[in-house]
């Protein structure tokens, strides 16, 4: 297998790209000539949110309809599943966060996780705020890093306790990238 790799010295970067056939080039990285900063531009990475209040009942862990980003472009974050898919193997960090609107009562106490394969808690990724909740204040912030096969999925579920509530449009979020 040949794998041509090459380093182009342009105007404003140094860029080091590789090709499979060597023909069609991907930047591995770039490094701007006047502020030495480097850029991944192929690193997979997301950001993404609910454009609205998603209902949670009590008692059941409950996949928030993740439906909108704010970065995709590599097209990992697939909204019309609300989950995260691993394009390659490796070590992944995500970060939530899950922010509470009152339904009927300030008494819900809400938990948020990260999912593996629609199954699977990610250790490190649950939490629970127990003291009395302020309708759009109360916020939950998620993270934790996971080692991803390529396929995994990963998806933000929310779960309330003692009375229902929503997790609040727009400031529910989700995000993650490989770091290794």
């Amino acid at each position: 297998m040949t794998v041509p790799l090459v380093g182009l010295f342009g105007s404003d970067r140094l860029r080091l790209a590789v090709s499979a056939d060597g023909s069609t080039f991907f930047d591995g990285f770039s490094v701007d000539n006047a502020t030495g900063i480097v850029d991944q531009p192929q690193l997979p990475r997301f950001k993404a949110y609910t454009n609205y209040d998603n209902y949670v009942g009590v008692g059941t862990w409950t996949k928030i309809a993740i439906n909108n980003t704010d970065y995709n472009d590599q097209g990992i974050f697939d909204a019309a599943n609300n989950h995260f898919v691993a394009p390659v193997d490796g070590n992944y960090l995500f970060g939530a966060t899950l922010l509470y609107k009152i339904n009927a009562s300030a008494t819900a106490r809400m938990r948020g996780r990260l999912v593996l394969n629609g199954t699977t808690e990610i250790r490190g990724s649950l939490g629970e705020i127990s003291a009395t909740h302020v309708s759009l204040a109360t916020a939950i912030w998620r993270q934790t890093m996971v080692p991803l096969t390529a396929g995994d999925t990963v998806e933000l579920q929310g779960y309330f306790r003692v009375a229902d509530g929503y997790f609040a449009a727009d400031h529910t979020s989700f995000w993650g990238c490989k770091v290794g």
